[in-house]
């Protein structure tokens, strides 16, 4: 699916395009006419057509009789026409910068097929702009997709990258280099809509980890059935979190001060020990000294085959595949990942940006 910007534009190339093959074929006319009927040599029928079709008013190469000047008056005519038609769709392609809209359109397009190792964030409503905030203050690349004009230009206003177009359509998802994404979020306001994107994700790209939004508990286990790695309700959700403010108010001011926000002193990541990369394999917490090199805490270790580790102690072993949930300071986390993946610490978050 097209933006509506991006129709206009193609639309208008068609229409400039049409009255270039007019002209010529009314030019193509004319050289024929002067040629095979006035039996004029090939250049002055060239000449005299081109002369008539531009109304320079030179006169007649040869003279011409009461046919030839009727055929000629015609040729004007279609010349006008044709001449004007082409002014007409230049003017407005001017007037409404479609040639500089076109070049930013091919830039854009450029980008988005130069995109890897990047998130999808499918619909830009009020959830999904949340979810947009939080994906540049943590300096996630990304890419936005919703069907509506207004939200596109607002998410384009605001900076990001977005296309216009149905994310529960394959053309729509491959568009935006969903063969080469590492995420998927599906925050479309349907529960229909979001099932069906996770689908065509996963169908195009078994390896991506996809996010899905759902409004109750029975979209949730369908959206899990369809291969969602995650669903969350905002509902439900917002339900136990607002419970969860009103019996534990410090914790959870704790809670969300390590989670989100852009000037939170404090970070909670997920840091994956690559065995080709991480130099403690094998090794237990206590003798890793994670704690005593970075002053980052881990909080838990989710083993390769999903099992979870809370509060490991000293003699827990550190193993291939292992992703570490840790906690502290952006500083420390930076270290963390020095540390654990030397190939991969030049940004702060863990070194193939799972989440």
């Amino acid at each position: 699916m097209l933006s509506t910007l991006e129709q206009k534009y193609r639309r208008l190339r068609k229409e400039l395009i049409a009255g270039a093959i007019a002209l010529f074929v009314v030019a193509l006319i004319g050289t024929l006419w002067y040629r095979l009927v006035e039996g004029w040599s090939w250049s002055d029928a060239a000449y005299m057509t081109v002369i008539t079709l531009a109304t320079v008013g030179y006169g007649e190469t040869n003279p011409l009789g009461d046919r030839g000047r009727i055929f000629t008056i015609s040729l004007i005519l279609m010349g006008v026409v044709s001449i004007g038609y082409i002014v007409n769709r230049f003017t407005e392609a001017v007037i409404q910068g479609y040639f500089q809209e076109g070049m930013r359109l091919r830039q854009r397009k450029r980008l988005v097929d130069t995109l890897t190792e990047h998130y999808i964030l499918c619909g830009f409503g009020r959830t999904g702009r949340q979810i947009a905030l939080e994906f540049k203050a943590e300096g996630i690349l990304f890419i936005a997709i919703d069907s509506e004009v207004d939200q596109i230009e607002e998410a384009l206003q605001m900076g990001y990258m977005a296309v216009q177009g149905d994310a529960t359509l394959d053309d729509t998802l491959l568009k935006v280099g969903i063969e080469r994404s590492i995420c998927l979020v599906a925050a479309l306001p349907s529960d229909a809509e979001n099932l069906y994107t996770v689908l065509s994700a996963k169908t195009l790209n078994p390896k991506i980890r996809a996010i899905a939004r759902a409004s109750n508990e029975e979209a949730v286990k369908k959206l899990q059935r369809a291969g969602a790695d995650a669903v969350v309700s905002p509902y439900i959700t917002g339900g136990r979190r607002m419970a969860a403010a009103a019996l534990r108010p410090q914790v959870m001011d704790f809670v969300d001060g390590i989670l989100t926000g852009t000037d939170r002193a404090f970070y909670l990541e997920e840091v994956l020990i690559e065995p080709q990369a991480c130099p403690i394999v094998g090794q237990t917490l206590r003798e890793a000294r994670l704690r005593s090199q970075t002053g980052a805490l881990v909080l838990a270790i989710r083993r390769a085959e999903g099992t979870l580790i809370a509060g490991p102690t000293g003699d827990t072993p550190l193993l291939p595949g292992d992703l570490l949930i840790c906690m502290g300071t952006a500083e420390q986390i930076r270290e963390l990942n020095r540390i654990l993946s030397p190939l991969y610490s030049k940004h702060p978050r863990t070194p193939k940006g799972i989440i």
